[in-house]
């Protein structure tokens, strides 16, 4: 049973990479997820603010008057909240690459065009295979334009690649007006991987502090259907490889991303609920169902459920979602 595939450039032994999350904080739990079968990680974001600021003078931004306007600081990250500054990220990328034989994959976590994507260099010079850009961006300026937000996206990949040699993966948001022409830039600016998609956090509200307050609801295998739908239309529309992420639990949730055409499905809050344990179980999952079915090897199923393998492709659009409303008349 071949279970390989390739992403970002490397030949992984199964589709399966663990998200950036608190999971890859230490290089004993990120070799735990390489014993149960993991075929890469990517490590915990390193974040645009840790690299702007000194650690003291980090903390002086972040609380210094922070009650003194309605969207205060305080909602930021504290100093003490950040795992790893930028030294001991780099450091971490080190140690981490001497203890796993897997690609490891760094993270950078920014909204903004600036100096922070120089860091770029640093953490390919400190060892990384590979580097995902999580631009984490809210936009709450109401003069600020949708094809503002698709030019900062553009030139924040483009900053980093002028950086770096290594493989360059684009983590996305869902919310661009037309996804589709919005994968296609980023393609032809050079990702060599798009990443579908970001989950926002959102904000929840305590009723007796009467404070807004951070709220971290874990996924479920529902949330695949998002990711599933546009990596099924980008699958064979653009070069660059595709990483599902949101909702990947369970082996089949894997191999419906690998029909729809998805070089790899990332694993992030099946993690967080059962530990590196999980890898395991579902690549065991994978192979009795492939085994079944009689599939001899991922690549012979990708893309095999895409937009445009499908007879009726009308089923990743308009037609198939009143076909999903009228099922309950």
């Amino acid at each position: 049973m071949d279970l390989s595939t390739t992403y970002l450039g490397f030949k992984l032994k199964n589709p399966i990479i663990p998200s950036a999350s608190p999971m890859s904080r230490t290089v004993d739990s990120i070799r735990a997820m390489e014993d149960y079968g993991a075929g890469a990680v990517v490590l915990y974001s390193l974040f645009e603010e840790q690299i702007r600021h000194e650690a003291k003078e980090l903390y002086h931004f972040l609380s210094y008057g922070a009650e003194s306007y309605a969207e205060a600081t305080s909602y930021f990250p504290t100093k003490e909240e950040y795992y790893l500054g930028p030294e001991e990220y780099l450091e971490h990328i080190q140690n981490v690459k001497r203890a796993v034989d897997i690609p490891v994959i760094a993270s950078l976590n920014g909204s903004t065009v600036g100096g922070w994507t120089e860091y770029a260099k640093n953490i390919q010079e400190a060892g990384a295979d590979a580097l995902e850009l999580n631009v984490y961006f809210i936009p709450t300026d109401i003069n600020k334009s949708g094809s503002y937000v698709e030019q900062l996206y553009l030139e924040i990949l483009q900053a980093v690649k002028a950086k770096v040699t290594i493989p360059v993966a684009m983590k996305l948001s869902p919310f661009f007006s037309s996804l589709v022409n919005m994968a296609k830039r980023l393609d032809d600016q050079g990702a060599n991987a798009l990443v579908l998609f970001n989950r926002f956090y959102q904000p929840d509200i305590d009723l007796e502090t009467l404070e807004v307050e951070p709220s971290v609801v874990l996924s479920s295998s529902d949330a695949i259907r998002l990711p599933l739908r546009w990596i099924g239309i980008l699958h064979k529309n653009i070069h660059a490889d595709l990483a599902a992420t949101s909702g990947i639990h369970t082996a089949h949730d894997v191999l419906k991303m690998m029909m729809v055409g998805a070089n790899a499905a990332m694993m992030c809050s099946a993690l967080l609920r059962f530990g590196p344990k999980r890898i395991g179980e579902v690549l065991n999952e994978m192979q009795k169902w492939m085994i079944d079915h009689e599939y001899e090897s991922i690549e012979q199923m990708r893309g095999s459920m895409s937009h445009k393998s499908i007879a009726d492709a009308s089923a990743f659009e308009r037609a198939n979602y009143m076909k999903a409303l009228n099922s309950f008349m």
